[in-house]
């Protein structure tokens, strides 16, 4: 396979074709998203100018994939809320702390598969246990909840306000709340 410092290289033509040089084939999006899935690295290149264009089409793939499968990952306050860091200065913290928050996610969630796995080895009802994928969709939510907040916290156009002592006083009531579930989580899974 023909690779750029470990990476496979993708061109982009200006027909809009994506040419995989370590295959010698023409590819789609759909199959770069595989690659994605499969971690495969890949860099993209614009084919005339040789400039890296990978963001660019990684940004076209999660596009595709929120219009066309209905379940989207990304809501739609969410979205909203990351617009309206482009060009405020909030915007060289962003990426880290997203970069950091889904580094984290996903170290949780591989350690929640092997403790589910664990705990009811090859079971059929470990494949479709709904309890833990609840707290995990209640986990997410919390946290870009929090990630608004703390956004917002920094944000120099609020004037200096902190968030009323309710809405602190209601956060950490959550914050509690998800701690006890986890624990009784850690509690049951400990018990199997």
């Amino acid at each position: 396979m023909a690779k750029a410092d470990g990476e496979i290289v993708i061109k982009k033509y200006a027909n809009r074709r994506l040419y995989n040089t370590g295959t010698s084939t023409y590819v789609t999006l759909e199959d770069l998203a595989k690659m994605v899935k499969k971690g495969e690295d890949f860099l993209v290149q614009d084919a005339k100018s040789g400039d890296d264009i990978t963001h660019s089409v990684l940004t076209q793939i999660i596009f595709e994939q929120e219009s066309k499968t209905g379940n989207t990952l990304l809501p739609i306050s969410f979205l909203r809320q990351l617009i309206s860091y482009y060009g405020d200065q909030m915007q060289m913290v962003v990426p880290s702390f997203l970069e950091h928050s889904m580094k984290a996610f996903t170290e949780q969630q591989t350690q929640m598969r092997e403790q589910m796995t664990r705990a009811f080895g090859d079971h059929p009802l470990s494949k479709n246990l709904q309890m833990p994928i609840q707290l995990m969709e209640e986990q997410v939510k919390r946290n870009t909840d929090m990630f608004q907040q703390a956004m917002q916290m920094f944000s120099p156009f609020l004037g200096g306000q902190q968030p009323a002592k309710e809405t602190r006083k209601a956060e950490a009531k959550d914050i509690d709340e998800l701690k006890e579930q986890l624990r009784t989580l850690q509690s049951k899974l400990d018990n199997l």
